[in-house]
């Protein structure tokens, strides 16, 4: 039996239609994650996923994992603002919410296997003797980004319905097959901050801990302004800056002594990675080449990926702008996700 996660989306609807369309046993589960939002994950997102479900004649149920969103994505979307760092929350609730979970509570309903809406591919290469995550076939859509804290144990059980399809196939797909979900509209933002700014919600959220201000500095120390928070900040960010003369950017943060400095375009090009996993590899013993992603929408570049002083570190073959503590970077060797971890500050 085959356990789908089920969001309420086009995506999710249409892999368990595809699913059952093959003839495989499924059973349908949504995950109540936060219910002070807009769309995604909300009270109507699960109507939405009842309603595909009922439509395909399958057993659902509703894992409300609400406090366990709360302290593994939210709580640490904040605090990483709040230290001058960027997060990625969204791989945050891959790893240790929605796949956690899912695999735990299938298995407790007797499925051996989990699938979600993702656009990503597994395999199993039997040469190296490990699952593999390869990119989403529809450039597009590609989300394996997302998913590079999946371990060996949760790829061996997961499946991804649409990880050779595009956008557009999986749209006519859910239309031909009737699915009240066949024209939903896309989420584009994070599922808990949805309708509001990240630093309204930091300060909704924290109190006057995130209100803090302090001085814009040059990186010779000059106070050239000040700020309202280091959570409105983001190494790279070039607007809302003070005006020099000259093209100004964050350079750091500093959240020691609560100052944003500010210079140059940051280009760099080596930084470090910490809680780094590993997929294609069971560890990294020597250096590797291959392309790294340092953000969502970044076109990976070529890099050598190596251990210096216990440290993975990364070095790209030209500077990079932005490269933001906080993001998770990930290693690839074309469509195969080799590993990937968390830019420090």
């Amino acid at each position: 039996m085959i356990a789908v996660a089920m969001s309420g989306g086009v995506d999710s609807s249409a892999a368990a239609f595809l699913l059952k369309e093959q003839g495989e046993q499924i059973v349908g589960l949504s995950m109540q994650l936060w219910r002070d939002n807009g769309r995604c994950c909300s009270l109507d997102d699960l109507w939405d996923a009842r309603r595909v479900a009922n439509q395909l004649g399958i057993p659902y149920y509703v894992l409300n994992l609400e406090k366990d969103f709360e302290q593994t994505v939210v709580g640490p979307f904040v605090a990483t603002y709040l230290r001058g760092e960027t997060p990625s929350p969204c791989i945050l609730c891959n790893n240790y919410v929605k796949f956690h979970h899912l695999v735990d509570r299938a298995a407790g309903i007797g499925a051996d296997r989990v699938a979600t809406g993702h656009y990503a591919r597994v395999q199993y290469d039997g040469t190296l003797g490990r699952w593999l995550l390869l990119r989403g076939r529809d450039p597009k859509k590609d989300q394996s980004y997302f998913l590079f804290g999946l371990t060996q144990q949760q790829l061996s059980k997961t499946l991804f319905p649409l990880g050779d399809m595009t956008k557009a196939e999986v749209r006519e797909i859910a239309r031909r097959a009737g699915l009240p979900t066949s024209e939903k509209a896309e989420s584009q933002e994070i599922c808990f901050v949805e309708g509001r700014s990240y630093a309204d919600f930091v300060e909704q959220y924290a109190g006057v801990e995130a209100a803090t201000g302090g001085d814009i500095v040059t990186e010779n120390g000059q106070i050239v302004g000040r700020h309202a928070g280091i959570h409105k900040y983001t190494v790279g960010q070039r607007k809302g800056l003070v005006a020099t003369g000259t093209p100004q950017y964050v350079v750091r943060i500093e959240p020691e002594s609560n100052r944003v400095v500010v210079g140059n375009d940051p280009l760099k090009s080596r930084f470090c990675v910490r809680d780094a996993n590993w997929i294609a590899i069971e560890n990294l013993t020597e250096p590797i080449r291959c392309e790294v992603q340092i953000r969502n929408r970044f076109e990976p570049k070529p890099a050598t990926v190596s251990r210096i002083d216990g440290q993975v570190t990364v070095e790209f073959d030209e500077p990079q702008r932005a490269i933001t503590p906080g993001q998770g970077a990930v290693f690839y060797w074309n469509d195969v996700v080799v590993g990937g971890g968390w830019i420090k500050n």
